[in-house]
C-alpha cells in the first residue's frame, strides 16, 4: 500500500511556474563573471598571473630564507 502510494507520488508531475523578473541584465560573453575584463587600466591577465605566480612562489622563497638561515646556502 505504502510503495503504491510512492509510485503514485513519483509517476504524478509536478509543474512550476516562477515569477518573471522584473530586472534585465545584460547577455552574452564576458557578461555572466562578477568582474571586469575588457577595457580595463590594467589588464585582467597581469592582474591573474601575478596573484597566482606570487602565490605559487611563496613556499619556495620560504624555503630559500630558511635554508639561508641554517647556513646550507
Amino acid at each position: 500500500m505504502f510503495a503504491r502510494q510512492v509510485a503514485r507520488a513519483t509517476a504524478r508531475r509536478n509543474f512550476s511556474a516562477s515569477a518573471k523578473s522584473a530586472a534585465h541584465f545584460k547577455e552574452g560573453v564576458y557578461e555572466n563573471i562578477p568582474f571586469k575584463v575588457h577595457n580595463r587600466r590594467i589588464p585582467f591577465a597581469v592582474l591573474h598571473f601575478s596573484f597566482f605566480g606570487l602565490a605559487f612562489a611563496i613556499p619556495f622563497v620560504a624555503c630559500g630564507v630558511q635554508l639561508k638561515r641554517s647556513g646550507a646556502f
